[in-house]
């Protein structure tokens, strides 16, 4: 976390909402979306371009209905979605987490198997969950970048055409319904109970269930161990590993780690410029280790 003595003009707006000063205010992460922690109203502000509004309510109306059909999940502190200068913010509850203790792939797969059986929003609550698009993001991304020579978007280009193709061959016997879209450990919080809950809902679609297990196998690339695997498909109820279809997943999710990297290095990120260039290099070699940031 890094502090910040000039805290953009939304935030500013959001905590004037809430009642409580900018400042102290803390900025938890910004790769693609900036997340603020407010700590006097302990209050977590996720701001992003004013093009993501849709996706951002989205995420306030799926995860009231899931909270209130029993999954544990981040909760909204505002429903409100502000908006000022081409940005959107959401508010969400600031869950403190405990020393030495961490969520574990095992209480991923309990969280994604409850997710799972919920199946899809009604449509009466007007969610309008979009149909999962892998790499769109990252198209668009590399259409705009900076930081990359035009042959290495080309390469990067030609990739996602490849897994694109292989992406619709296949068959998916888990079905298709409500997807988080970014199921990693990273998202996994403890609540102010205890309970293992899950946050980020930015990405959330209808799309394949299999999306949803790939993102933790993928985690191979950042330490995950056979046991953790093995943890996580056994609470979930279904082993992805023998899948036909795993290889591809996992690829596109390799693809779709770079887009926060080519935007956090547009904006000067020297750190984040030499991971991506990391990643691009290492993108056949699936047992080279990635760090995260």
């Amino acid at each position: 976390m890094s502090a910040s003595s000039t805290p953009p003009a939304l935030l500013t707006a959001v905590a004037s909402h809430l009642g409580t000063p900018a400042q102290p205010s803390t900025l938890v992460r910004h790769h693609g979306t900036q997340v603020w922690l407010l700590p006097r109203a302990r209050a977590i502000v996720r701001i992003m371009p004013a093009a993501h509004a849709v996706a951002a309510q989205r995420a306030l109306t799926i995860t009231r209905w899931l909270h209130e059909q029993g999954l544990p999940v981040t909760e909204p502190l505002v429903d409100t979605l502000f908006a000022q200068e081409g940005q959107v913010a959401t508010v969400w509850h600031y869950y403190p987490q405990p020393e030495g203790a961490a969520p574990t792939s095992a209480d991923l797969g309990h969280l994604l198997g409850h997710l799972h059986r919920l199946g899809a929003p009604p449509p009466s609550l007007g969610a309008g969950l979009p149909e999962f698009a892998p790499l769109t993001s990252l198209n668009a991304t590399l259409d705009h970048t900076r930081t990359l020579p035009p042959e290495m978007i080309a390469g990067l280009k030609a990739r996602i055409k490849d897994l694109l193709a292989a992406y619709d061959e296949l068959t998916f016997p888990l079905g298709a319904g409500l997807v988080h879209g970014d199921a990693w450990l990273g998202n996994v919080l403890y609540n102010e109970q205890g309970i293992p809950t899950l946050g980020d809902w930015d990405e959330c679609a209808h799309g394949p269930r299999e999306l949803d297990l790939a993102n933790l196998w993928q985690g191979r690339r950042f330490g995950r161990t056979p046991a953790e695997l093995d943890d996580f498909s056994q609470a979930y109820g279904y082993d992805l590993s023998t899948w036909e279809g795993m290889d591809v997943l996992t690829r596109i999710r390799d693809l779709h780690t770079l887009g926060s990297y080519v935007r956090a290095a547009d904006r000067g990120d020297a750190a984040a410029r030499d991971q991506l260039l990391h990643r691009i290099s290492t993108l056949d070699e699936t047992t080279t280790s990635w760090i995260t940031r």
